[in-house]
């Protein structure tokens, strides 16, 4: 099975149409036609349906598009890596992504390394901890940004300098908007939203014995999203700080869970990692920048 025939076959898999997927891949059709009908005779399976003006995925094509882009990004992401080896102004980053207004930290030293390095190259995968993990451990990033201890018998990583602050988003017509801090018990049986994550986990543990009184009304991988359905009146939603516009013309408020409930922020690399000359350097600095920044906050350290 070779790469090029795993390009076509997404090809077609994404335009549903032989005509437009060799158009794009600049191949006739029938060469088209002929890599996948090999592929399908290689691997046994009927790959797609075929109907008047469109082709569809079987169940079997749609298991092979989501290995083959894990396998085509792989190559990708190997061919660039061997090409950057001797380019000392840039390279390819790979970074994977929870969400946080610490990422400003992250852009800030992507920002002064760009000054460094004019040719440097990141790509960013946004995600929950579940989606991105699996990226790292498939070689597919360089770099992992999550909300929670990394695993330390497969991840070396840093701490981010600061700590995310855990509150509640809030319509501002709404009585809980009047309180100042937010208690478990004031949140007894209503429509929540939060990321399913952090509900059986950071949440889990601060509600403690009241947690059986809550209500997961829906669970959302992006803040945004959740604010919106706030916006609509169907629920309150827990997140960090920062991530969710709370100005007067938003229509919303933020305020924070009493006790305090704090999350660190951590970036990670797989153990056993090779990096390229590029994310070496990159690494280094983030070191260096991490380390400034904690000094800066604590000048006793």
């Amino acid at each position: 099975m070779e790469i090029r025939t795993l390009r076509y076959f997404l090809a077609v898999a994404r335009e549903e149409n032989m005509t437009r997927a060799a158009e794009v891949l600049h191949v006739t059709q029938p060469t088209l036609s002929k890599a996948l009908k090999s592929l399908e005779e290689e691997l046994g399976k009927k790959l797609f349906t075929r109907h008047s003006f469109s082709i569809r995925l079987t169940e079997e094509g749609m298991l092979l598009r989501n290995r083959a882009e894990d396998l085509v990004s792989m190559a990708d992401k190997i061919e660039q890596e061997f090409i950057s080896l001797d380019d000392i102004s840039g390279g390819e980053l790979y970074l994977g992504l929870a969400e946080s207004y610490q990422i400003r930290y992250l852009a800030q030293v992507i920002k002064d390394f760009k000054t460094r390095y004019p040719n440097l190259h990141y790509h960013i995968t946004s995600g929950d901890t579940e989606q991105i993990a699996d990226k790292l451990d498939k070689g597919l990033l360089d770099f992992l940004v999550l909300a929670e201890l990394p695993d330390s018998r497969k991840y070396e990583y840093l701490a981010f300098p600061e700590r995310d602050v855990w509150g509640l988003v809030i319509p501002q017509e709404d009585p809980l908007s009047e309180r100042d801090v937010i208690r478990a018990d004031d949140l007894a049986g209503l429509p929540m939203f939060c990321s399913e994550q952090a509900w059986n986990g950071d949440i889990k543990r601060w509600f403690g014995n009241s947690f059986s009184k809550m209500k997961l009304e829906g669970s959302f991988r992006l803040s945004y999203n959740g604010s919106v359905f706030v916006q609509e009146g169907l629920g309150y939603l827990l997140t960090f700080r920062h991530l969710i516009d709370t100005s007067t013309e938003s229509g919303l408020v933020f305020r924070p869970l009493e006790p305090a409930l704090e999350t660190t922020l951590y970036i990670a690399w797989n153990k056993y990692q090779t990096f390229t000359p590029i994310a070496e350097r990159f690494l280094q600095q983030l070191k260096e920048s991490f380390f400034h920044a904690e000094n800066q906050k604590d000048p006793a350290k």
